[in-house]
């Protein structure tokens, strides 16, 4: 089978098409043919062993998140069947709970080999089914970026009807934070360099926006919008450490800061009086667990959501795909579709 592999050293120049065995499921596993795949921040890391030596060994087959068709099954197989649409989970051993470094250890596409190849095997633990609305492209997107977002608003924070909700940025975690927010009721502030970009979140629902290459102090600009409640319930917060000290005026006091990127770069100055004296929780988010992608679904399903798609490329121009990515200028998920 084909596959696309780091391979020799590290560095987008040692990842390279390649053939691998078709690989053939053991107990409890399923053999999955991928369709579709999507890509996160993450690929432009883990090539570069971003992670350390939490990136995994060499060779490594990168990419975390995709769909594909379960073409066969191992001994004991219950919670899949031949035919089924599925999802890899992105923590292959991570069912439901508290994180753990070992479930932290279960991602795929580093250290564990990922989805960039024509098929995989998987535990059946680490499959979800897809909800038949979905199309192959929009459930290719659902693992990492989706789960981030539903985890960061409707698990650690559990929005509500009525929150101010403020989104840094037009990424495919912010894009999927602003869709469950609205889809919970929240009010919700989006902000971005992009004018263009700021109209198209408020096509998709948006309440507020601010450009924060014309409005540098976003956290009084906002304060307009959150008079009543002294600032922002929530805030997903995607920039670092630029973004970091304003989102700590900018949110209420007992808000939470959900840290799920650093974008902008990881050592911030901030003043760690103003998360003492006004309470502020700041929740780091990576991903979750299985349990969670399950409740997900279900809600997605029941609102009929669907996922904002960008560009989409060939299996052999995943060069040409990480390059989108790194420009920056997408909106929507960038995808791989299988031949």
């Amino acid at each position: 089978m084909r596959v696309f592999q780091i391979e020799g050293d590290w560095g987008f120049d040692n990842l390279r098409l390649a053939e691998r065995p078709d690989p053939e499921p053991g107990p409890g596993q399923v053999k999955v043919a991928m369709r579709m795949a999507a890509l996160n921040a993450r690929d432009l890391i883990v090539p570069l062993r971003g992670y350390g030596r939490a990136t995994g060994e060499l060779p490594l087959i990168p990419v975390s998140d995709g769909v594909g068709e379960v073409v066969a099954i191992g001994e004991g197989v219950t919670r899949a069947a031949v035919g089924d649409r599925v999802c890899p989970t992105y923590f292959q051993d991570w069912i439901a709970g508290d994180p753990t470094p070992e479930r932290f250890a279960s991602a795929l596409g580093g250290p564990r080999d990922g989805v960039m190849a024509e098929f995989v095997c998987l535990s059946e633990q680490g499959v979800v089914k897809v909800p038949d609305y979905l199309t192959d492209a929009e459930a290719a997107t659902l693992p990492c970026a989706a789960l981030t977002a539903w985890s960061a608003i409707a698990g650690h924070t559990r929005t509500r009807a009525g929150d101010r909700v403020l989104v840094q940025g037009t990424g495919g975690v912010a894009l999927f934070a602003l869709a469950f927010a609205k889809m919970l009721g929240a009010h919700v502030t989006v902000i971005s360099s992009s004018d263009d970009k700021l109209d198209r979140v408020r096509a998709m629902g948006a309440d507020a926006t601010i450009n924060y290459v014309q409005t540098p102090d976003w956290a009084k600009a906002s304060r307009a919008i959150t008079a009543a409640r002294g600032g922002f319930d929530t805030i997903v917060e995607l920039g670092g450490a630029v973004t970091l000290p304003l989102s700590l005026r900018a949110v209420r006091p007992g808000g939470t800061l959900a840290m799920i990127g650093v974008l902008s770069g990881l050592s911030p100055e901030v003043s760690l009086g103003a998360i003492v004296a006004r309470q502020v929780r700041l929740q780091g988010v990576t991903v979750g667990h299985r349990d969670g992608f399950q409740a997900m679904l279900a809600a997605m399903e029941q609102h009929q959501l669907r996922p904002v798609l960008g560009e989409t490329f060939g299996f052999g121009d995943l060069h040409a795909a990480l390059a989108h990515l790194r420009e920056g200028g997408h909106f929507g998920k960038t995808l791989i579709r299988f031949d």
